[in-house]
């Protein structure tokens, strides 16, 4: 784990927030490469669900979140963490997280008892700090896709199953973060909830299951680091039937990458106001402060229905170090060198090729790698890196290092064939093999789309 703290700080990954003022614990900022990383695991997630497949919307709600919606959600009242304070180094800790009764910072066993800590942020809107200004940063990004059901459905005339996608930001105030990026106060959540009719909520759940696991390891992750787990009936949140866990390998051990619940009909249900005049699957919760009732009508059995919810739920920075530890490798060369390289798949990598003149005082070659670089960024398949610091070697090494899958170079031997070449350069074997320019294009194309 230090050597990727390392990486992503020297490279360009990731930062401490607001370090120069000594830092915010659990807050980061995504450098340069981080943020290309980010983004392409995002946009390959929504391609996924969102373009690839016919039977999901995606939206993307507001931050700030009305009070009364995370009250009837359930948040206000369940949404907290056990906490104790240790007597003697005065540190805060969640008290499902210390071993054999003792400080997980100093051994001291002098704790105080157990007690609830919400971990929802608080906001006020408008001058006035008064209860009826509260406002919370949303701890999920579930809520806004449940109370834009109605508008989502009728603006698109979509019959069950179908599903509502939100990538976004959450908040939630950690007792401990901990371990990187991987529990933190401020995250960005991938989020479906697929809306499926009651009674078939169970196979939907297992299909998603194995829908989500595919998709992972199309992403890079090896079968051997990933592991379902089931919750216990103590483990699962007060909205869910049955939750599965997909877990990877990280280097502190086996933890929670992305959750797949059965939420039944306890949102859409909590968001409605009461109608008993209309026949329902099952009665929704008595909410006078809503004003919509969010259910599905069947105009054939003139009846409502409100649908059971599959939520597949993957934290994107969890996902992005999940991906960083799968594709970070050490290498021993034959002439007894080394190299750290980032094995990411092609479609994720922060830099898709990087241009590399052989020569920055040769007018010619620089000419023709900016020429070569500006044909390639036309593409449009990620970012094209121009790479002049006058050592090949180095350059191969650095790009090896943040994941770039390809390197060309230009060099003398581009202009005395009879047709203009380049060398291109693999990651992952460091094999190497002259192309003509006029085939680059082509080349490049088929490579990203095979890769």
């Amino acid at each position: 784990m230090e050597d990727i703290i390392s990486l992503c700080k020297r490279r360009g990954f990731l930062f401490q927030s607001s370090d120069i003022y000594g830092g915010l614990q659990g807050i980061y900022d995504y450098g340069p490469l981080g943020v290309e990383l980010k983004n392409n695991l995002k946009m390959a997630w929504w391609k996924a669900l969102v373009y690839r497949r016919d039977d999901i919307e995606g939206i993307d709600s507001s931050i700030i979140t009305h009070r009364l919606t995370l009250k009837h959600s359930g948040h206000e009242e369940t949404f907290s963490d056990p906490m104790v304070d240790c007597k003697s180094c005065k540190k805060r800790m969640r008290a499902d997280h210390i071993e054999n009764g003792a400080c997980t910072y100093c051994g001291s066993k002098e704790l105080t008892e157990p007690r609830p800590f919400n971990l929802m942020l608080r906001t006020t809107l408008g001058p006035v700090e008064e209860p009826g200004n509260y406002a919370y940063l949303r701890p999920e990004t579930a809520q806004g896709i449940f109370t834009n059901f109605r508008h989502v459905l009728d603006s698109t005339s979509r019959k069950l199953p179908f599903g509502i996608a939100q990538i976004g930001k959450a908040f939630r105030n950690e007792v401990t973060p901990r371990n990187f990026i991987f529990r933190v106060r401020e995250f960005e959540q991938m989020e479906l909830e697929f809306f499926v009719e009651p009674g078939t909520d169970e196979t939907w759940h297992t299909l998603w299951v194995e829908e989500r696991v595919a998709w992972w390891k199309a992403q890079g992750l090896s079968e051997a680091h990933l592991k379902l787990q089931a919750q216990t009936k103590e483990e699962l949140a007060h909205y869910a039937k049955a939750t599965t866990d997909i877990l990877y390998k990280f280097p502190f051990g086996f933890a929670e990458l992305e959750g797949i619940a059965n939420r039944t009909d306890f949102d859409l249900g909590s968001h409605s106001k009461e109608q008993n005049t209309l026949h329902l699957h099952a009665q929704v919760r008595e909410n006078q402060d809503s004003t919509a009732l969010l259910a599905i009508q069947d105009l054939e059995k003139k009846q409502y229905t409100v649908p059971f919810v599959i939520e597949p739920s993957a934290g994107l920075d969890r996902g992005v170090l999940a991906l960083l530890v799968e594709a970070y490798t050490e290498e021993t060369l034959d002439n007894g060198s080394k190299r750290t390289l980032l094995k990411l798949k092609p479609h994720l990598a922060p830099i898709k090729v990087a241009i590399i003149p052989l020569a920055r005082n040769q007018e010619k070659i620089v000419n023709k790698a900016k020429e070569l670089k500006t044909l390639l960024q036309e593409l449009e398949i990620g970012r094209i890196k121009y790479e002049d610091i006058g050592n090949v070697g180095k350059a191969y090494r650095r790009h090896d290092e943040i994941g770039t899958p390809l390197c060309i170079t230009v060099d003398f031997d581009t202009f005395e064939c009879p047709s203009e070449t380049v060398t291109v350069r693999y990651r992952d074997t460091m094999k190497q093999e002259r192309i003509p320019i006029a085939d680059i294009e082509t080349f490049i194309r088929s490579y990203f789309k095979s890769n």
